[in-house]
């Protein structure tokens, strides 16, 4: 009896083991996904010829650290930049809101209980003389496989973190279509 109720309760923890390993990229092998590219762009404030690249490190306490790269933007300027829900298209509009770990039932977001720094990837950058700029946030949570963000678009301006507006950030000038 003692056995059987043994194997039971290690046939249960291997299958939460499975069910934890299946559900974390960093557990599960994808540890890095990499994106890079030209930039779409949307407005003349995206020159031709920008190109980004999107970073996402999972590590096995749970967190993801997304970083940003761009190059060949306006010198000398400030943008905002998100995770979007879907890919790019041909308007800003297609990428949908901005992607949320935990989503505002209420689309677009601007509630900051949602709409903040640590519920959705923020990265808010300015370009040097070069228009080159990068940007990192960590977050302390990993996408699942079933609620991906698919794109990054870069905003006129920097996020507004307000109670009034929180998470705007203006235009969308440009996207990359990530693999998150």
């Amino acid at each position: 009896m003692r056995t059987s109720r043994s194997r039971r309760l290690a046939l249960a923890l291997c299958a939460s083991g499975i069910a934890v390993f299946a559900a974390s990229p960093a557990l599960a092998g994808a540890d890095r996904i990499r994106t890079e590219g030209p930039v779409v762009s949307y407005s003349p404030a995206i020159p031709q010829g920008a190109t980004a690249r999107v970073q996402a490190v999972y590590n096995a306490a749970g967190d993801t650290v997304v970083t940003l790269h761009v190059r060949g933007l306006l010198p000398n300027t400030q943008y905002g930049a998100h995770a979007h829900q879907n890919a790019c298209g041909l308007t800003g509009a297609a990428a949908g809101p901005h992607f949320q770990h935990v989503p505002d039932p209420v689309q677009p977001s601007t509630n900051p209980l949602y709409a903040n720094p640590g519920n959705e990837i923020w990265l808010d950058f300015t370009t040097d003389e070069d228009g080159n700029a990068s940007a990192q946030t960590v977050q302390r949570w990993q996408f699942s496989p079933d609620r991906r963000a698919h794109s990054v678009i870069i905003h006129a301006e920097h996020t507004n973190p307000g109670p009034q507006g929180a998470g705007t950030a203006g235009a969308r000038l440009g996207c990359l279509t990530v693999a998150f």
